[in-house]
């Protein structure tokens, strides 16, 4: 894979540089407009932005935002991410309000050596995450014409068989930016002669969008530890009744086979043995006072949901922390967004900064979780830009944004 120290070796002055980046950041809508209330994966590609203009690049940053359905729609504009994009580089950017239209065109004509600019989402276009190889390529060839040079560097998108991931870089001469370097040397920790222990936190809502990862994990952990809202589907495969908690009842026969599977291979399952419970589900909005219950396991009532860990499932997750050589972290153990039911999430992050292990936080909420509770991202290993790409990575699946990227 061709690094981006090759390419600007190579010489990048006045030419083009396509950035496939990864701007999908979380915005709040209010009356003024949209307002980004986590802006790390912008922060996260100011290196090799600012190495490319540094160098003479005229650089044009592309990423998609959310999910529209293959057309314009004000709710998922770039326009906030360009203009943060230009504050954190102290320098104006362009932003273009079309993809491979006049705007887009026009933009990228007007662009002088060193400079930056944006397009409009990328998923605007149905070409760019159709199913189609044709739709997709001819999307592909558009974007083509934008540029010289191709550098893949949205980590968050490269499990996607999309066109300015997978399609594109075979129609341009790539390299990989900073940030895919970075993530794919972490992620080569965790499984190429992990230093052990190798503990697994998992946390988050479905079970099922963890089932490939357990399955390969069981591998090469030496302990799994179990949060979130897939912890109920776990405690429901051991005998326990969970109340009006999540639960996937489809996905009990397979936890089961995984909790068999680890007591085989010696790999150790740890499960809550409290949580916090409450009626119904917290206004996120208001942030009104929840007052949950704290009860054990073996004793959610019928009628109540379990929303975080308790202070003892804390504690023993934070022992099963302490001795750890490796950890790697994805999934938030409650409704962290929600000040009364986010320190089991805070709890597990203070135990990783208090290990002396090689931490690695697997983007999507356990990254905005240590931003919004405050942490210092720095007290970490590391702090993924991608949640499904690093998981898929660690299932062992080839990654087409990745593969793209080989010579």
């Amino acid at each position: 894979m061709k690094t981006i120290d090759e390419l600007l070796d190579e010489g990048v002055a006045g030419k083009r540089v396509f950035v496939r980046a990864d701007l999908n950041v979380p915005l709040e809508q209010g009356a003024g407009g949209a307002t980004i209330t986590d802006a790390g994966r912008i922060r996260a590609v100011l290196p090799t932005v600012t190495r490319l203009a540094e160098a003479g690049a005229r650089v044009v940053v592309a990423s998609h935002l959310g999910r529209p359905k293959g057309a314009p729609d004000p709710a998922f504009s770039l326009a906030p991410a360009a203009a943060r994009l230009g504050e954190l580089l102290g320098a104006d950017v362009a932003f273009a309000t079309d993809t491979v239209g006049d705007a887009a065109k026009a933009v990228v004509a007007a662009l002088k050596d060193g400079q930056v600019a944006v397009i409009e989402n990328l998923r605007f276009n149905a070409g760019e995450t159709s199913k189609d190889d044709a739709e997709r390529g001819a999307f592909a060839d558009k974007l083509a014409e934008l540029a010289d040079l191709y550098v893949g560097d949205g980590f968050g998108a490269v499990h996607r068989k999309h066109a300015s991931v997978f399609d594109l870089p075979a129609r341009l001469p790539h390299a990989a930016g900073d940030l895919i370097a970075t993530e794919v040397g972490v992620l080569k920790k965790l499984t190429e002669d992990v230093a052990r222990p190798y503990v697994v936190v998992l946390g988050g809502a479905k079970v099922s969008d963890k089932l490939g990862v357990i399955d390969h994990l069981l591998e090469k952990a030496d302990r799994i530890l179990i949060g979130g809202g897939m912890a109920y589907t776990f405690l429901k495969a051991q005998g326990h009744e969970v109340g009006a908690s999540l639960l996937q009842e489809d996905q009990i026969p397979a936890v089961q086979e995984y909790l068999k599977r680890a007591d085989e291979r010696g790999v150790e399952f740890v499960l809550p043995v409290d949580v916090l419970v409450a009626p119904s589900f917290p206004d996120l909005r208001t942030k009104a006072p929840a007052n949950p219950t704290t009860v054990a396991v073996d004793a959610i009532p019928a009628d109540a949901m379990g929303l975080d860990s308790g202070p003892r499932t804390n504690r023993l997750y934070a022992s099963k922390l302490a001795d750890a050589a490796t950890v790697f972290w994805n999934g938030p153990m409650g409704v962290f967004e929600h000040p009364d039911y986010a320190e089991g999430t805070r709890a597990v992050a203070q135990a990783l900064i208090d290990s002396d292990a090689f931490t690695v936080v697997g983007g999507g909420d356990s990254a905005a979780a240590v931003r919004i509770l405050g942490f210092d991202e720095n007290a970490f290993g590391h702090i993924s830009t991608g949640g499904g790409a690093s998981l898929e990575y660690l299932e062992g699946k080839t990654l087409p944004g990745l593969a793209a990227l080989e010579d």
